[in-house]
């Protein structure tokens, strides 16, 4: 995967515009000022610059091209090669690269996501368990190996980033049933 996909925001990006989210601008600043309030609040999130140096970048690495419409605006739409990188953040597709040697620390993944959110934190604790996490608690995840990329992934695609912690711990007491689920002994 290359290095520029690694930003949340970015991934973000990629997935709104595969999803078939439609963003324009317009070289008019009235009629990008009205674009920009029409916007569903999700591209909003990501904030008008962040979002115009994101799509320049996607642009000059042929990611999206620009398609201009008959009243001037101009809409962003995603190339094949695009539309390629854009199945890597598949949510299905998740995968965690397992070497050949665990560095003998846990990951552990820990959140505390309000009751109004109660569907994010639940399709987050079914990701978790799909690949490969073990429940310690209720919001309390454990896996022992590198994984900061995917969960960043996922937590961002469920908007819950403010309320999940990714800890890497270097021991743990009462260990042992972990180093046999994880076949780790």
């Amino acid at each position: 995967m290359a290095k520029y996909y690694y930003s949340p925001i970015k991934q973000r990006v990629v997935m709104l515009l595969a999803a078939g989210f439609m963003l324009g601008f317009s070289k008019s600043p009235r009629t990008h000022a009205k674009i920009w309030k029409s916007l569903p609040k999700v591209w909003k999130e990501i904030g008008r610059i962040t979002l115009r140096r994101i799509i320049k970048e996607f642009k000059y690495k042929r990611l999206v091209d620009f398609k201009e419409e008959k009243d001037g605006t101009v809409s962003v739409v995603l190339t094949k090669l695009g539309q390629h990188h854009a199945l890597k953040y598949n949510p299905e597709k998740i995968k965690i690269s397992i070497p050949t040697k665990w560095d003998g620390k846990w990951r552990v993944v820990i959140f505390d996501i309000p009751e109004k959110k109660k569907k994010a934190r639940d399709a987050l604790r079914w990701e978790l368990k799909k690949i490969g996490f073990i429940e310690l608690q209720k919001s309390a995840w454990i896996f022992p190996y590198e994984c900061e990329n995917a969960i960043d992934f996922i937590v961002e695609l469920f908007d819950v980033r403010n309320y999940v912690r990714i800890l890497e711990v270097a021991s743990m007491n009462h260990d042992a049933d972990l180093l046999l689920d994880f076949d780790l002994t």
